[in-house]
């Protein structure tokens, strides 16, 4: 999942190499804490959050079928 969302947000911003992502294993969650680089946040976010909220959908969607719980916190 880790690759995945990894992949999604470096096709999206213009400094692909600043993408860092920090995923955290709970026992019912996991938790992946993003940061991009500077003027990125933007384009994860997008217009109204609805950049960042389809990325949310696919990340549930996915660890739904897998039985856990997924978080993504987009940091500055």
């Amino acid at each position: 999942m880790k690759e995945f969302i990894e992949n999604i947000v470096r096709a999206l911003v213009d400094n692909p190499d600043d993408v860092y992502l920090t995923e955290i294993q709970g026992s019912k969650t996991t938790v992946y804490e993003l940061r991009v680089g500077p003027g990125d946040l933007g384009k994860v976010i997008g217009k109204k959050g609805q950049t960042a909220k389809a990325i949310r959908t696919l990340i549930a969607a996915i660890s739904a079928k897998k039985g856990k719980r997924a978080v993504l916190e987009i940091l500055e």
